[in-house]
């Protein structure tokens, strides 16, 4: 019991790491500008109503708000809190399932929370624009924990509970656990023992049930009006718009630029693999080498079945986002190879095979890493690399050096590495001009913020005012769901942001339906009046409409 205890510290102590520093949280700096509009107006719709978000949500195939819904009724917390909560508790259950996973692989406890902590540091997956550790609490963030979670309870031969993560996992994000779905089944038919084949039986009857919930839920969930076919193409406009706002979904227009980086880091988890072979079990060999696999074949899929085929579903399913396990398996088998190096007394191998392991969060990029970063690199690896020994030569003071080992990098990297995973967005003036309207315009009022350009904070505008915003580049974003939205969103683009703003015929902006226009204050109207302004923003209100 003792030791459970003080696992599950370690692992506690290393989420809080990595969530409070590095790699970090965020909010209202991606993705929930989409999923707090749609959440607010599902829990109050007279909410923004007149947003072009919540008239498309795309939350029907999914629990993520019905979760965050439920939650917000019996805590009585805003979805702030509910939702940031919901990341920890899945972020800490994904560490712990790489612990399962390092110590399937035979290293021991100490050398297993090392390996942990090396993951927890997260990687960029560049190209598919996706993440290891989502800064955000959204799906895949939620969804992508326990893929982890269920991959360590079944290299434990946990199979039902492995199960029960991966159909949670469904429930709130398909797309994310789709390729561990198709892998257990696989497994499924792998020879064995009847009574083994059996215990991987239970782990169906979870996903069962989930299928059946997702099915009812969906029944009763209200449509947003947009039937999509299931093997619906492209026309040309939408493959326009999509290249044009949603390239990583794209191949043709990243691949060059990023190819050597994944394949350098697939060739590192091959070499690992063959040296570690001997340590896996069935079922976790299959995931270990399938999933980074999948990852560098996803990207030929994914030109054929979008790029040539034109299907219409790929830019929702987004199978490029696999190769995210190939930055995450580069660093546990990587740190557990160098671990099983440093038995042997190979420590030139195990610093070789640290390099990896601290490159991938620390450069974002595998190849020509900045000057200081490779010092930076260097020096965790060293020091990485005497932690071990100590560990593996039952000193006394092991757990010193390991401690040290596992703390140093959450700092380092984006101390002296200089690791900046996402700018600042929040300021002060903002957050007044949202008070503002939050109390003094009518619920029912449109903003838009004709110089805003292509950066973010209209739509921290849109979440903290809770006041609609008539079109923002961060919408945009979901040309990949519905054909009318993209369609919309576009038409409003090109007719209010693209061309520069025009003070001589605010008509045109009102008949769009405008009430407010938000302007820099370097961008200030001469001679109008503005009825709100801060030493960021001037607001003008182009009708009349009374304050609420």
């Amino acid at each position: 019991m003792r030791r459970r205890l003080a696992i599950g510290a370690a692992i506690l102590a290393i989420t809080l790491l990595n969530y409070f520093q590095f790699p970090g949280h965020s909010w209202l700096q991606s993705d929930t500008q989409i999923y707090l509009p749609i959440l607010e107006h599902i829990w109050d719709p007279d909410v923004l109503a007149k947003d072009l978000i919540v008239e498309h949500p795309h939350v029907a195939f999914t629990l993520y708000d019905e979760t965050a819904i439920v939650l917000r009724k019996i805590t009585r917390l805003e979805f702030r809190q509910v939702l940031q909560a919901e990341q920890f508790v899945f972020r800490a259950l994904g560490i712990w399932g790489v612990y399962l996973i390092a110590t399937a692989l035979g290293v021991s406890d100490i050398l297993a929370l090392f390996v942990v902590a090396a993951f927890s540091l997260g990687a960029t997956i560049m190209g598919p624009a996706v993440l290891t550790f989502e800064y955000e609490p959204v799906p895949r963030g939620f969804a992508l924990p326990l893929f982890f979670l269920a991959i360590g309870l079944g290299a434990r031969e946990r199979y039902l509970w492995a199960g029960i993560a991966a159909s949670v996992a469904f429930l709130i994000h398909a797309p994310t656990i789709a390729p561990f779905w198709f892998l257990y089944f696989l497994l499924m038919l792998w020879p064995g023992e009847p009574s083994f084949r059996r215990r991987r039986l239970n782990a169906l009857w979870p996903l069962a049930i989930a299928l059946l919930v997702l099915f009812v839920v969906s029944l009763v969930e209200p449509a947003n009006g947009e039937h999509q076919a299931l093997l619906a193409r492209l026309d040309p406009q939408q493959m326009q718009l999509q290249r044009m706002r949603a390239g990583y979904n794209w191949i043709s227009l990243w691949w060059r630029q990023w190819i050597w980086h994944y394949l350098i880091l697939f060739a590192v988890i091959v070499l690992a693999y063959r040296r570690l072979r001997k340590d896996f079990s069935h079922s976790l060999r299959l995931f270990l080498i399938a999933l980074p696999l999948l990852g560098v074949l996803s990207l030929p899929i994914s030109y054929l079945l979008l790029e040539n085929l034109h299907w219409a579903l790929l830019p929702q399913i987004q199978p490029a986002r696999l190769l995210l396990f190939d930055p995450a398996f580069a660093v546990i088998l990587g740190a557990v190879a160098a671990c099983k190096a440093v038995g042997q007394k190979r420590c030139i191998e195990a610093f070789l095979w640290l390099l990896p392991v601290y490159l991938i969060p620390a450069n974002r990029e595998i190849t020509w890493p900045s000057w200081n970063r490779v010092m930076v690199v260097a020096a965790l690896a060293l020091l990485a690399l005497f932690a071990v020994w100590a560990a593996q030569s039952l000193r006394r003071w092991a757990w010193a050096a390991m401690t040290a080992a596992i703390l140093v990098p959450f700092f380092l990297i984006p101390g002296y590495g200089k690791m900046r995973n996402y700018p600042p967005l929040h300021n002060p003036d903002l957050d007044q001009l949202a008070d503002w309207a939050r109390a003094s315009t009518p619920t029912s009022a449109v903003f838009l913020f004709p110089d805003a350009e292509q950066d973010l904070y209209p739509g921290v505008f849109r979440v903290e005012a809770q006041r609609a915003v008539y079109v923002d580049w961060k919408t945009g974003g979901q040309v990949n769901f519905f054909k009318s939205l993209g369609e919309e969103w576009w038409s409003r683009w090109k007719n209010t942001m693209e061309a520069p703003f025009d003070p001589n015929h605010l008509e045109r902006y009102r008949d769009s339906g405008i009430d407010y226009i938000v302007l820099q204050r370097k961008n200030r109207l001469a001679g109008a009046r503005a009825v709100y302004e801060n030493s960021a923003f001037d607001v003008y209100p182009l009708t009349s409409a009374p304050p609420r």
